[in-house]
C-alpha cells in the first residue's frame, strides 16, 4: 500500500455540520435538495446520514489559510440553506431530536447501513476531524504513536455534546459514547512500523472487516491516499472560530511530537499503557477538562487543564525560537485557545450554562445556530452581513 508524500505541516479539516429545520429546530433530512446545488461542489459534500453536511477543506499550508478558506466555504452554504429553510448548527449531538437517522442513498453507505443493520440508523453525531501532513507511512505511524496519549487532552478540549435525546448524559461528549457501540471506533492499536499497519489491514480486508481504508473510523488514522494523519476524536464545535483554534493547537502539537524521539516498550507495557490511555480518553469523555489524566510515562495522575499547561509552555516555547520561527506553525492560534480554556468557553460547558439560564433544550439549539451566525458574519464581507439579533448570543 503507498502513502502519498505530503508537505509537513500542511492541514486540513472536516467538519460536519447539523441541518435544522428553522421553525422546529430539529434535525431535518436536508442534504438531498441541498446536494442538487453543490453536487460536483469539491468541499461541500453529503455524510453517512441525511441530517448531515460536510465541509472538507482543501489542503493549506498555514492555519490563517484554513481558516480564511473554511469562512468562505461555509459562508456560502449557510445562505444555501437559508434559502432552503434550514439552520446550520455545529456541536456533536443534537440536545432534544429522538428521531432516527434516515441513510444518504450513496453505495458506499447503503452498503454501510446493511451492514451495520439498526445501529446505523441511531449513529447520528457530528465531528471535527483534522488532517496533518505525513512525508511517509513511517512518519505516520510514529506520529501517530507519540499522538495517542494526547487524545484525551484533545478529548477534553473540544467535547459538546452533554445532552442526547432530551437528557443531560452527564457526559461531555456523549457523541463518543454513541460511536463506542460500533465495531470500528475509539482508540486504535499501536504499530511498530507501516508495514506492520499493512499487514494488519489487508489481514483484517481478507477477514471481512473493512472493504476499504476508509471504514477503519479509529480516533485517529493513517490516510494513504491523502498522505495524512487524520485526527478524529473531536466533536463538531461551536463555531468555525473554535475549530480552527483546536486545529492550530493539533497542528502545533504534531509539529513539536515530530522532533520528539520516540520510546519503545516492552510488549508486557503495552497492553497496561493501552488500557490507561483507553480509560483516559473516557473519563475525558465523561468530565470534559475536569478529568483526572493518569501519565504512562512518569505514573503521575493530572487534570485536564494541567495536561493543557504542561503541554502548551513547551510547545509555545518551541516556536518562538529563532531556529524555528520560519515554520508555519502560529502561536497566536495556541494563546487565544489558553484564554478559552482559562474562561471555560468549552462546548459541553457553554450548552449546560445556556440550559441552566434557561431550562429550554430548544435555547440550546437557537443559541448555537445565531452564535455560528455571529461567527460567520463577523468574518465574512461587512456588505453580505446579515442582520443578527445579537441579544440570542450574550449567553455565550
Amino acid at each position: 500500500m503507498k502513502f502519498e508524500t505530503s508537505v509537513p505541516h500542511s492541514i486540513g479539516m472536516e467538519l460536519e455540520f447539523q441541518l435544522l429545520d428553522e421553525n422546529t429546530l430539529d434535525l431535518v433530512d436536508g442534504i438531498l435538495p441541498l446536494m442538487d446545488y453543490y453536487s460536483d461542489h469539491p468541499y461541500i459534500t453529503p455524510e453517512f446520514i441525511q441530517n448531515t453536511v460536510e465541509v472538507a477543506s482543501k489542503v493549506c499550508y498555514s492555519i490563517s489559510e484554513l481558516e480564511t478558506h473554511f469562512y468562505d466555504v461555509v459562508n456560502e452554504l449557510n445562505d444555501r440553506c437559508h434559502s432552503l429553510g434550514m439552520r446550520l448548527c455545529a456541536a456533536g449531538t443534537h440536545p432534544f431530536s429522538q428521531s432516527l437517522a434516515h441513510i444518504t442513498p450513496k453505495p458506499r453507505y447503503l452498503k454501510m447501513e446493511a451492514a451495520e443493520a439498526y445501529r446505523s440508523h441511531t449513529q447520528i453525531t457530528f465531528a471535527t476531524h483534522v488532517h496533518i501532513g505525513m512525508r511517509s507511512g513511517e512518519e505516520a505511524i510514529s506520529v501517530m504513536k507519540k499522538l495517542k496519549p494526547y487524545l484525551s487532552l484533545l478529548m477534553g478540549l473540544s467535547a459538546n455534546s452533554p445532552f442526547w435525546h432530551g437528557q443531560d448524559t452527564g457526559y461531555a461528549s456523549y457523541r463518543h459514547r454513541v460511536l463506542a457501540t460500533a465495531r470500528s471506533y475509539g482508540m486504535p492499536p499501536s504499530f511498530s512500523s507501516w508495514d506492520e499497519f499493512v499487514h494488519f489491514y489487508h489481514l483484517a480486508k481478507q477477514a471481512g472487516i473493512y472493504e476499504s481504508i476508509n471504514d477503519i473510523h479509529w480516533d485517529i488514522r493513517p490516510r494513504p491516499k491523502l498522505g495524512t494523519l487524520e485526527v478524529r476524536i473531536m466533536d463538531a464545535q461551536l463555531t468555525i472560530h473554535d475549530a480552527i483554534l483546536r486545529a492550530a493547537f493539533l497542528q502545533a502539537l504534531v509539529a513539536y511530537l515530530r522532533e520528539q524521539p520516540t520510546f519503545n516498550h516492552y510488549h508486557a507495557e503495552y497492553e497496561y499503557e493501552y488500557w490507561l490511555q483507553k480509560d483516559n480518553i473516557y473519563q475525558a469523555s465523561r468530565l470534559g477538562m475536569e478529568a483526572n489524566n493518569i501519565d504512562h510515562a512518569t505514573e503521575t495522575v493530572s487534570n485536564l487543564r494541567q495536561v493543557f499547561d504542561s503541554v502548551f509552555y513547551p510547545i509555545v516555547s518551541f516556536f518562538e525560537k529563532a531556529e524555528n520561527s520560519d515554520s508555519n506553525i502560529d502561536p497566536n492560534y495556541l494563546y487565544r485557545l489558553r484564554e478559552q480554556v482559562e474562561k471555560s468557553k468549552i462546548g459541553y460547558l457553554l450548552q449546560r450554562h445556556i440550559y441552566a439560564e434557561s431550562l429550554s433544550l430548544k435555547k440550546i439549539s437557537n443559541t448555537l445556530v445565531h452564535q455560528l451566525e455571529s461567527d460567520l458574519n463577523q468574518f465574512s464581507n461587512p456588505q453580505k452581513r446579515r442582520a443578527i439579533d445579537l441579544t440570542q448570543t450574550t449567553i455565550l
